[in-house]
């Protein structure tokens, strides 16, 4: 098995902001797995919230042995961006040597588009509202918020997108008192979900917190051995291959937190199509689907994934799986 890590650059439509700060580029790492007859390729995007740079994920891809499999895999990385990329690379590879799509490999019916959620991104309520306007005939929108001023930011987005359904993305930036001072305006502009309003290694303060508004963990949940602790915090859970080390756990992760009640959104972060490209199986039926990433772009891979009314399609054989 020769695995070969490369670094490639999207440039983004525009500047996109969160609370941590602004980017104007997605910077992925491409891994390539191949047995000497059929190549199959996977995309991971190292993310400095959980301590990884293009440089540490990188390297623990080249450290790798050569006899690397998807079962041993699992144990030879920790989840993370690393194991993501050689993970679907590794199932991409598996799809080509059978000749068939990657669903049939795991005996999951054929996918179909999803509607997903587009971003907006971080700004001036002003400028919030004007992105809301040009995206209104977009069934979901997502808000980047995470700050103290937040309502007239969420009143904006409003005004300008009166018909369409809305989820919130803290990013980690409220306090309990702050969701809980929100909460009331979020139902009263009918925002249907709120994901991580609290810091991860804060969230215990969600025990016994009303939540007229569920609650989606995203950096509070990696994969299945994060589930324990979300119990009584959390209503629903993200799932991003990103942070589950790759579509096996991924899988793996949907299945556990179903069976423990969780309701399911899928998501990303800032990549190509051939990031979505795994993540459509995931998110097949899932209550919330967040795969825009691609939209976000200014320039994605060939045989790019296809967006329209339906949603996100799942990928063509000549993108992935």
């Amino acid at each position: 098995m020769q695995i070969d890590v490369t670094r490639d650059v999207f440039r983004l439509a525009q500047a996109f902001t969160i609370s941590r700060g602004s980017r104007t580029q997605a910077h992925v790492l491409t891994v390539h797995a191949s047995d000497g007859t059929h190549r199959g390729w996977g995309e991971c995007v190292p993310y400095a919230r959980y301590g990884e740079t293009l440089d540490s994920v990188a390297d623990q891809i080249a450290g790798l042995p050569g006899d690397v499999t998807r079962a041993t895999l699992q144990d030879a990385l920790p989840a993370g961006a690393a194991r993501n990329a050689v993970d679907c690379a590794l199932w991409d590879l598996a799809a080509k040597q059978a000749g068939k799509r990657i669903w049939d490999l795991l005996d999951l019916p054929a996918p179909g588009p999803e509607i997903t959620a587009y971003t907006l991104s971080l700004d001036t309520p002003q400028a919030m509202q004007a992105q809301a306007a040009q995206n209104a005939h977009r069934p979901l929108l997502k808000i980047k918020l995470g700050t103290p001023d937040d309502m007239p930011r969420l009143e904006a987005v409003r005004a300008g997108a009166p018909d369409a359904r809305i989820i919130v993305d803290a990013n980690e930036g409220w306090s309990a008192e702050v969701y809980a001072d929100l909460a009331p305006h979020l139902v009263r502009l009918g925002v249907e979900l709120v994901e991580q309003p609290l810091p991860a290694g804060d969230d215990d303060a969600l025990l016994g917190l009303a939540r007229p508004v569920p609650v989606c963990a995203d950096e509070s949940c990696h994969d299945r051995a994060s589930l324990p602790g979300l119990k009584g915090k959390y209503d629903m859970v993200n799932i991003k291959l990103d942070k589950t080390g790759g579509l096996t756990e991924a899988v793996a992760l949907r299945s556990e937190a179903e069976a423990q009640g969780f309701g399911i959104m899928v998501g990303c972060m800032v990549g190509s199509s051939l990031a979505m490209a795994p993540a459509t199986l995931v998110a097949q039926g899932a209550a919330v689907v967040d795969l825009d990433a691609p939209l976000l772009l200014a320039e994605d891979r060939a045989d790019a994934m296809t967006y329209d009314a339906a949603g996100a399609h799942p990928p063509r054989a000549a993108l992935w799986g």
